[in-house]
C-alpha cells in the first residue's frame, strides 16, 4: 500500500458493518481457570470473579489486575503487557499549541546550540520500546477443549502488525514520518527532537537533538527526507542535517509570535504560521522570508499546497476562513466566507479536483479546486472537534479530534466508515508513513501509537452513493485496540 501523497496511489475501501455492542478491554492471561458468561458478555478469569459492573469503558489498552477480557484489540495487534499487574494513567496536559504544564516555557540549562551543537544523547527517554515477552506466547491453545478459550489464546498470539507504543517523558506537540525510511521524528514540549527507528519488534531511539530552548511548536521533514524543519515557541526556526545532526539553516525571531502551523513545499520552500495570523513563505537559500502576509487575525491552524501543481498555498485559521495565496505572484488570491466556526485541518482528494475542510464542529466542507471562496458540499460527522485529518486515498481519510476516536471517513461522499483506534484523551497530532501502511498519533497521555492501515487496498466494494451508516461511528475496523464482539464469535464452532 503506497501513501498517494507520496505521490503514488490508488483508491479503495469496503462498506462498514454492524454497530460494535461491546469495547473489551487488552488481553493477558497466565492460567485460564473459569469461562463466565454473563448477560451475553463473557469473561476469562484467572482465579476470581471480576464484577462485571466494575469493567469500565476505560482507557484503551490496560488490562485490569488478573483479568483477561477477551477482543481485546485488533487481529495482528499484540500490543505490549507486563507480567504484573498494569494501571492505566493518563497526564493531565495543556493543548499542544498551549505549552502549558510540562515545563514549555523553561529555558533549558544552555543557550540554543550552535551550527554544530545537535547531538545524540541517550537520555530524557528509553532507547528501545519492545513489546516484551508474554506467558500467553508460551501456552499451547491446542491443549484447551473449551473451543472459546481456544479461540481467545490464538487471537491474542498472532503476529504484529505495527509497532509498540512509544512511551514518551514529556509531551508530544508534533510528529513527523521521514517520506522513504522507517524512521519517527517527535517534537516535545521541553524543545527536544527525538528520532525513532521503527518496526513490527521493537522502536529504537537513534538520537535526541537538543533543538529549541522553549516547546517545539512544528516537525516537519523535507521532501527528499534529508532534514528536518522543526519551529520552536521562542520563534526560532531550524533546519537540522539528518545524517549530521548538524544545523543546516536557522532563523531566530522568525515571526512576531510563536509560530503554530507549517506546511512544506518543496525541496527548498516551506511556509509558516503564526499565532497572530501572520504568514510567512522561505527558501533555505536565503536567510530572510521571501513572502510575508497578515490575511487573518486568529491562529493560522494548517497550511496546504498541492504536490502536483504548486500554484496556490491555502490555509485554514481560527476565525473561520479559508485563505488562498497565489505562490507566483506572491499575492491573495481570494479569501472564503466567514465560517461561525474553527477551520482546524484540510486535504485534497480526487486527484487534487476536491478540497475537504474539518471544523471545530465537526462539520466538513467540500471545495472544488480554484474555486474557494463557498463550499460546494457539505456533511456532518462525529460531534468531537476535528483536530486533524490525512488522506489515506484518492477519497478516504483518517481523521481525529477532541474525542480521542481516530476514524475512518469517506469525504466524497461524506460518510463514517468506523474506528481506526482511540486513544483515552483528545488527539493531537497525526502523521502517515511514506509507505502508507502506517499511522502515528499521540494524545495528552504523552504515548505515541501505531494504527496499521494496510487493509483499505482490499476494500473496494464501497457504495459510494449509500446514505450514512449511524452503526459506523462505534464500528471497529482490523487496526482499532477493541474489536466487535460478533466478529471475535463468528469464527467459533457450533
Amino acid at each position: 500500500m503506497r501513501n498517494f501523497r507520496s505521490p503514488h496511489f490508488r483508491e479503495s475501501i469496503s462498506d462498514s458493518e454492524d454497530e460494535d455492542l461491546d469495547q473489551l478491554a487488552e488481553p493477558y492471561m497466565l492460567d485460564a481457570d473459569i469461562v463466565e458468561v454473563l448477560g451475553g458478555d463473557f469473561q476469562l478469569v484467572i482465579g476470581n470473579i471480576y464484577d462485571m459492573e466494575n469493567e469500565a469503558d476505560s482507557s484503551d489498552s490496560e488490562s485490569q489486575g488478573s483479568i483477561y477480557s477477551p477482543a481485546p484489540q485488533d487481529a495482528n495487534d499484540s500490543d505490549s503487557v507486563s507480567d504484573s499487574n498494569l494501571h492505566a494513567t493518563s497526564s493531565d496536559s495543556e493543548d499542544a499549541h498551549s505549552d502549558g504544564g510540562q515545563g514549555a516555557d523553561e529555558l533549558r540549562p544552555s543557550d540554543r546550540p550552535g551550527m554544530d551543537a545537535l547531538t545524540d544523547s541517550d537520555s530524557g527517554s528509553t532507547s528501545e520500546d519492545k513489546a516484551p515477552h508474554r506467558a500467553i506466547d508460551d501456552y499451547d491453545e491446542e491443549m484447551e477443549e473449551d473451543e472459546v478459550v481456544k479461540a481467545i489464546i490464538a487471537e491474542i498470539k498472532k503476529p504484529r502488525s505495527k509497532p509498540p507504543d512509544i512511551k514518551m517523558d514529556d509531551f508530544v506537540v508534533d510528529l513527523s514520518f521521514h517520506p522513504s525510511e522507517d524512521v519517527l521524528a517527535i517534537g516535545t514540549s521541553v524543545g527536544d527532537v527525538l528520532i525513532y527507528k521503527y518496526a513490527n519488534e521493537e522502536n529504537t531511539l537513534s538520537a535526541t537533538h537538543e533543538l529549541h530552548t522553549k516547546a517545539v511548536r512544528a516537525l516537519e521533514f523535507n521532501r527528499d527526507g534529508s532534514a528536518l524543519i522543526s519551529t520552536g515557541r521562542e520563534r526560532s526556526i531550524l533546519v537540522a542535517d539528518i545524517e549530521t545532526g548538524k544545523l543546516k539553516w536557522f532563523v531566530d525571531d522568525a515571526h512576531e509570535e510563536p509560530v503554530y502551523s507549517m506546511g512544506v513545499l518543496g525541496e527548498h520552500l516551506f511556509a509558516t504560521g503564526d499565532d497572530d495570523g501572520t504568514l510567512k513563505l522561505w527558501d533555505v537559500r536565503q536567510k530572510e522570508s521571501v513572502f510575508s502576509l497578515k490575511p487573518v487575525e486568529d491562529f493560522i491552524s494548517s497550511i496546504l499546497s498541492t504536490h502536483q501543481q504548486q500554484k496556490y498555498l491555502l490555509m485554514t485559521s481560527g476565525d473561520g476562513l479559508l485563505t488562498t495565496i497565489n505562490i507566483a505572484q506572491r499575492k491573495l488570491y481570494v479569501q472564503s466566507e466567514p465560517y461561525e466556526e474553527e477551520l482546524n485541518c484540510m486535504a485534497t482528494f480526487k486527484r487534487e479536483s476536491k478540497l475537504v475542510v474539518g471544523t471545530s464542529k465537526g462539520n466538513f466542507y467540500t471545495f472544488n479546486w480554484g474555486q474557494f471562496a463557498y463550499h460546494c458540499d457539505a456533511f456532518t460527522g462525529p460531534p468531537a472537534c476535528a483536530n486533524r485529518m490525512v488522506p489515506i486515498t484518492e477519497q478516504i481519510a483518517i481523521t481525529a479530534g477532541e474525542d480521542g476516536v481516530i476514524r475512518a471517513m469517506h469525504v466524497v461522499p461524506g460518510r463514517v466508515l468506523g474506528i481506526v483506534g482511540q486513544h483515552s484523551m483528545a488527539v493531537d497530532t497525526m502523521d502517515i508513513s511514506g509507505t502508507g501502511e502506517l499511522i502515528a498519533t499521540s494524545s495528552h497521555d504523552n504515548d505515541v501509537r501505531f494504527w496499521n492501515i494496510k487493509y483499505f487496498e482490499d476494500f473496494d466494494d464501497i457504495k459510494y452513493n449509500s446514505k450514512p451508516d449511524k452503526r459506523a461511528l462505534k464500528h471497529n475496523l482490523p487496526s482499532s485496540q477493541r474489536t466487535n464482539a460478533k466478529d471475535f464469535f463468528a469464527d467459533l464452532d457450533e
